[in-house]
């Protein structure tokens, strides 16, 4: 369950990703498997993904682990707000 509440959320919306920052992290973290494009691979395209889950699903997606294979993952707030602002851009 996503809580909005959640300081760790609130704390990644209150910042500005840099999506040029997140898209490095993208690379680093989540290529192996969602491709170097985010086309899809392993796991799915995250092609429009922004479109199809919310802000708060997104960093839940990412934080929670809930959805195996893809591991847990808790990038620091400011990270988390450039990979975010990444995913907004595909």
């Amino acid at each position: 369950m996503v809580r909005t509440s959640d300081p760790y959320i609130k704390n990644v919306l209150s910042k500005t990703g840099n999506p040029i920052q997140g898209h490095a992290i993208f690379q680093i973290n989540c290529a192996g498997c969602h491709g170097l494009e985010a086309t899809g691979s392993v796991g799915p395209s995250l092609q429009a993904v922004s479109k199809r889950k919310s802000r708060y699903g997104l960093i839940h997606q990412v934080i929670s682990g809930e959805t195996p294979p893809m591991p847990k993952f808790q990038p620091n707030t400011k990270e988390m707000a450039d990979l975010l602002s990444y995913l907004e851009t595909l």
